[in-house]
C-alpha cells in the first residue's frame, strides 16, 4: 500500500482530528475516507435506490400496533374514500395479513417507501443549493455594479437539478423539490430548473457539482469570516475559477 504525505497548516490538522475523534477512527483513516470520497465517483451509491423491499418477518408487537392502525384508519375513512388508502374493507385486508402472519404479503406495508436518502447526501443537496444560491446572487449582483458577466459564464453556472434517470440523483431531485414545496424557500433558483427540463438534467452532474462545490468551498475557508450578506458575494474571478472546477480534470485545457 503506498504511503502519501501531505502538509497542512495546525488548524486544519486540529479540526480533522476533531472530526476522526467524533466518528470514533484515527486521524490517518478518517483522512483516508475523504480521500477515498474523492476519487471514487459519488455517483455510484453505496446502496441500491428504490422501493424498499418487503419485510421477510416482523415482531409480533409491530404485528399488532400496524394490525391496530389499519382497522382504526379504516374506521375513520370517509364512507365513500377511494385514495391512497382504500377504505374499510381494504384497511382490514392488511389488518389480516399481519394477524395472520402471511409473510408473502407483507410488501403492502412498504409499498411506496423508498430506501432512505442519507444524512450525507441530503447535506450535499442542500449544499449544492446554498453555492448556486450564492453563485447567483454574486452575478445578479457584478451586474448591478456595472461589471459584464459572460452568457456562456451565466448558462454554465446554472443550477440544473439532477439527473431523474439515476436512482441516486433522482432520489436527490425528489429532495429538491421537497425543500421547495412552500413556495418561498430557494426561489432564485425556481427560474433556472424550469428552464431546465423542471430539474432533470438528462445526465449525471453529481460529480461535477462535488468538484465546484469543492472549490467553492475553498475560496470560501480563504475569507475572513464577516456578518454582511456582501461578504459572501464571488467576484468574476472567483466564479470563473468554480466554473472551471466543473471540468473533469483530464478535459481541462493546459494553462499558459
Amino acid at each position: 500500500m503506498a504511503v502519501l504525505n501531505i502538509r497542512v497548516e495546525d488548524r486544519i490538522r486540529d479540526q480533522l482530528k476533531e472530526l476522526a475523534d467524533d466518528e470514533g477512527v484515527s486521524l490517518s483513516e478518517y483522512v483516508r475516507n475523504l480521500v477515498m470520497e474523492a476519487v471514487v465517483p459519488v455517483y455510484e451509491p453505496e446502496v441500491k435506490h428504490g422501493d424498499e423491499p418487503a419485510q421477510e418477518t416482523l415482531r409480533i408487537i409491530d404485528r399488532q400496533i400496524l394490525s391496530m392502525l389499519h382497522r382504526i384508519l379504516g374506521r375513520v375513512l370517509p364512507e365513500d374514500s377511494n385514495d391512497v388508502d382504500g377504505d374499510l374493507d381494504y384497511q382490514l385486508m392488511r389488518a389480516k395479513i399481519l394477524e395472520a402472519g402471511y409473510t408473502g404479503e407483507y410488501w403492502y406495508e412498504t409499498a411506496g417507501f423508498s430506501t432512505e436518502l442519507s444524512k450525507r447526501d441530503c447535506d450535499r443537496v442542500s449544499d449544492i443549493l446554498q453555492m448556486f444560491r450564492i453563485i447567483t446572487y454574486s452575478i445578479d449582483r457584478l451586474e448591478k455594479d456595472g461589471a459584464t458577466v459572460d452568457d456562456e459564464l451565466k448558462y454554465s453556472l446554472e443550477f440544473r437539478g439532477f439527473d431523474h434517470n439515476d436512482a441516486l440523483e433522482g432520489h436527490m431531485a425528489s429532495y429538491v423539490e421537497f425543500l421547495m414545496r412552500d413556495g418561498d424557500r430557494w426561489t432564485e433558483l425556481k427560474p433556472q430548473l424550469e428552464r431546465n427540463d423542471g430539474g432533470n438534467s438528462h445526465h449525471r452532474v453529481l460529480d461535477v457539482y462535488m468538484r465546484m462545490l469543492a472549490e467553492y468551498r475553498r475560496i470560501m475557508d480563504g475569507r475572513e469570516r464577516g456578518f454582511s450578506r456582501t461578504d459572501y458575494f464571488l467576484s468574476l474571478a472567483e466564479l470563473e475559477q468554480i466554473d472551471e472546477a466543473s471540468i473533469h480534470p483530464s478535459n481541462r485545457k493546459p494553462k499558459g
